[in-house]
């Protein structure tokens, strides 16, 4: 079983750390004005199935190869940083068609498939996610207790429920005011660019930033 009073520290934790804006926030954000609430929505949920498979890892152990090797830990950071620009590349080009077609393209919602991998993909290689779980889910365990890894699952699936609900907020926000900008195709080209570049300069962020050893 797992300690009550640990359940909600870890609770807590996952909470505060949504909230705050960093790579899963933005990109939701991102997505929301680039293509919508239905495409914010579906990256939500792929990003805390993303983030998801990092409890897992932690819980099999190999967050410790993460935790101690700067090569892995850079090769997972660059790896999401290419594919946020990459998708922030995509909502720009979007953005210069004309007034007329931009409207249209960004009116018009990603896969729902694709953009669950979209989020997928940002979720398992955000740095965020990769330094908390490693170096604090183990903490939050009752080793004592036995089933250590059973509790990192509950733990994590408990965290990612969060995760999703407070990531969803944002994209709910985001695509509201996507809303207001579609009813001038002059607008939508300028949020959908908007989308675009804060991506890009999301993926730049995330790829110089370092790790706090």
């Amino acid at each position: 079983m797992i300690d009550p009073h640990r359940l909600l520290a870890f609770c807590t934790m996952s909470v505060l750390l949504s909230a705050i804006p960093g790579p899963s926030v933005l990109f939701v954000i991102g997505r929301a004005l680039a293509h919508g609430r239905r495409t914010a929505l579906a990256s939500v949920l792929g990003n805390a199935l993303g983030g998801y498979a990092l409890v897992i890892a932690v819980a099999l152990g190999i967050g410790a190869l993460v935790e101690t090797s700067v090569i892995v830990f850079n090769a997972i950071k660059l790896a999401g940083a290419v594919y946020l620009v990459h998708l922030g590349v995509k909502a720009l080009r979007a953005s210069w068609k004309s007034r007329a077609e931009a409207a249209s393209i960004a009116s018009a919602p990603s896969s729902g498939r694709g953009s669950v991998l979209a989020g997928f993909m940002v979720g398992v290689t955000n740095p965020k996610s990769v330094v908390f779980l490693t170096a604090m889910l183990p903490q939050f365990v009752d080793r004592e207790a036995g089933h250590v890894t059973l509790q990192m699952l509950s733990l994590g699936l408990a965290g990612a429920v969060l995760a999703l609900i407070s990531d969803g907020l944002w994209g709910l926000t985001a695509s509201a005011a996507r809303t207001w900008f579609g009813r001038s195709p002059r607008r939508m080209s300028l949020v959908g660019g908007a989308g675009g570049l804060a991506m890009i300069g999301l993926g730049t962020a995330v790829a110089v930033t370092g790790r706090a050893d």
